[in-house]
């Protein structure tokens, strides 16, 4: 008897499958996606010269988004006009249309119904303008080419023309967005052999016509090709247990893997952005790009021979410049005329000549009138000491050089100390500085080497601000398990207004050898190139960096941890990652990641192969900032209500053993 039973209760259920929500029994949910009825021009139609579309559902409809979500290709250089209203969607198409062309209009996951929000699906209609419909697909991902992020909302399309010129004067012949994961497929492809490309437009004219423009492009030939598939559909009972998987033909197009490593070209153009005093010590000038070629500067209210120091950044596009006098510092507007090199519309550098006016944020006023608080607090200070019978100072005292050390109370044998003095420093004595070891009750005083950590730029005197200090021995490595103390002395760094550093005491442990470990990578070259390995945290931030002419990676001095691999080929030489050029045929440089999660133990050395192009290419979901959107999907509250009655729930139109229910 327990069979009939169950039959009879799917027979209920199915037959009362589209019951509306709300009924006063507490009846069955609408699940129900809306359907289409009828579409004008019919859907797959051929030989169609009108430019409105009308799509007709069975219910009421909400249209999600169409700027963003909808595509149409090929793509309209004037944006359609997209609109859902009741149970239609109309679009109409501004552009003229082609001849002996396939359109599709790409819905996505846009359509749902108005009462429940049943999604549709990804609902494509499609019709052509000449004898036939074209139906192929292709299919992929688009990422960073620097941190293999996928890349939300960017232009991906096709050329039939294979010449590189294609891209930069063309608009795409047909295109798609990439959804949440970077994922993208075009449709309606004719056969024939295509490249591929990806844009993140600035103009929409669906053309490489910007150096700003995030772009991809790949010299593999894309030939669209299909073949008979089986896929598997899972019907569950309930959240843990499966009713039946049922095997469902449909039609695999390919390619369905193609992976576009996408990137912004480095901007060459170079012109002067603006010029910054935000301390009356200095000012700024700010390039778009740097040149080795510095800016001639000629003082028109001040004389700027022998005035400045420079402090250059790497890439030499941010030039501060350090007033040596006094009485330039107590100028609040200096007036100068530069001349520099800059890009011309034809992409020359050439000079120029600009007449700027540097303004102090604070003027020499109210930098007095803070000064004078300061004195009258001293003397106050002074008076009280005076009439309590105590020692005076006879002058106020200069205020002391801004010097911070920046070392770890607890530091890895491979760690560094850093100083940074907020303004340049004319002398060092390094007799003042004193770095000790901690043996048994006494210290052990230790040489020591000191660094300035500056750009040098030839016919210039360069600030210097920034230092690293190391133990001076063969490797520059603390020893394991010490205890060291470094200490300052009073006047050891003089700057180059006469201030002088305060005595500054720190000390720091070196972690003993069983709380570290070693990483070992052995990574397969796929290119002639030294590769550079780095050592991830949970966020995706380097913890380490190392290079390797022959793959193999070692990581020494590891906390215990969860980290992550990054390996990218140094194709240049340089120890950083490259971007792209594709006026010079210029890929990104290659990134990839370890697929897996790497957990290591204090004092337990991990060693591993790695092939970087087998299985997955990419990056672990774990720390992948650019999370999927929510999938659209139907509550399944039925199914709920079905588990509570102890029956088994089948949507209607489910198909089992070739009858549809």
């Amino acid at each position: 008897m327990r069979k009939p039973l169950l039959l009879l209760a799917i027979a209920i259920v199915t037959l009362t499958g589209c019951a509306r929500m709300g009924q006063p029994d507490g009846g069955w949910f609408d699940e129900t996606p809306p359907h289409v009825v009828e579409t004008s021009p019919k859907d797959q139609s051929t030989n169609v010269n009108q430019r409105t579309i009308t799509i007709l559902f069975d219910e009421f409809i909400k249209l999600d988004n169409p700027t963003e979500k909808v595509v149409i290709s090929p793509p309209q250089i004037e944006a359609p006009e997209i609109k859902g209203a009741g149970r239609r969607i109309i679009v109409e198409l501004k552009d003229s249309l082609k001849p002996n062309t396939t359109y599709t209009v790409d819905f996505s996951d846009a359509i749902s119904d108005n009462n429940e929000g049943n999604p549709l699906g990804n609902y494509t209609y499609s019709f052509s303008t000449g004898e036939h419909i074209d139906t192929m697909e292709v299919a992929g991902y688009v990422v960073e080419a620097e941190n293999m992020e996928p890349i939300k909302g960017i232009l991906v399309g096709l050329y039939d023309n294979l010449a590189d010129s294609a891209f930069t004067t063309l608009p795409m012949l047909r295109v798609a967005r990439t959804d949440s994961r970077g994922y993208f497929v075009i449709k309606g492809v004719a056969p024939g052999n295509y490249r591929i490309y990806a844009l993140q437009e600035a103009d929409g004219d669906y053309v490489h016509s910007q150096k700003s423009e995030k772009i991809a492009f790949s010299h593999d030939i894309i030939t669209p090709s299909f073949k008979p598939d089986v896929k598997q559909d899972t019907l569950w009972r309930d959240s843990l247990h499966i009713a039946d998987i049922i095997p469902t033909n449909y039609t695999h197009f390919l390619p369905d893997n193609i992976v576009l490593r996408a990137f912004t070209e480095e901007q060459t153009d170079r012109y002067f952005l603006k010029n910054e005093r935000k301390q009356a010590d200095n000012f700024t000038l700010f390039f778009t790009y740097g040149n080795p070629q510095m800016p001639e500067i000629e003082g028109l209210n001040f004389d700027e021979r022998d005035a400045f120091l420079l402090e250059a950044s790497e890439q030499l596009d941010t030039l501060r410049y350090w007033l040596k006098d006094t009485l330039l510092i107590n100028q609040d507007s200096l007036r100068m005329q530069l001349r520099f090199l800059a890009t011309d519309s034809t992409g020359i550098l050439e000079t120029k000549t600009d007449t700027i006016t540097v303004l102090s944020k604070e003027p020499y006023a109210k930098r007095m009138k803070e000064w004078q608080k300061e004195r009258e607090k001293w003397e106050k200070q002074q008076e009280k000491a005076r009439k309590k019978g105590m020692d005076v100072q006879e002058e106020m005292p200069s205020t002391p050089l801004d010097l911070k050390v920046n070392i770890k109370s607890d530091m890895m044998p491979d760690n560094s100390i850093t100083l940074e003095s907020a303004t340049p420093i004319l002398r060092i004595d390094t007799t003042k500085i004193h770095l000790a070891v901690k043996r048994d009750t006494l210290m052990d005083e230790k040489p020591f080497i000191l660094r300035c950590e500056k750009v040098d730029v030839e016919g210039w005197e360069s600030a210097q601000r920034n230092f690293t200090l190391l133990p001076d021995s063969t490797d520059n490595l603390w020893n394991i398990g010490a205890r060291y103390t470094l200490v300052i002395d009073s006047a050891a760094f003089t700057d180059i207004y006469g201030n002088v550093c305060n005595t500054i005491k720190k000390g720091a442990n070196i972690r003993k050898e069983e709380d570290f470990t070693t990483i070992i990578f052995h990574v397969v070259q796929l290119e002639d190139a030294p590769y550079v390995g780095q050592l991830l945290d949970g966020q995706d931030k380097v913890v380490k960096q190392i290079s390797s002419p022959d793959g193999k990676l070692s990581f020494n001095y590891v906390k215990p941890g969860e980290y992550y691999l990054r390996v990218f080929a140094d194709n240049n030489k340089n120890g950083r990652w490259d971007t792209g050029n594709y006026e010079d045929d210029r890929q990104a440089e290659k990134v990839y990641y370890y697929p897996e999660k790497i957990e290591c133990k204090a004092h337990w050395p991990l060693e591993k192969s790695w092939n970087p192009e087998s299985g997955k290419t990419l990056k672990p979901s774990a720390i992948t900032k650019q999370k999927p959107d929510k999938e659209k999907r139907i509550k399944k509250q039925n199914q709920i209500r079905a588990q509570k009655l102890g029956i088994i729930y089948i949507p209607p139109g489910t198909t089992i053993n070739n009858q549809k229910k």
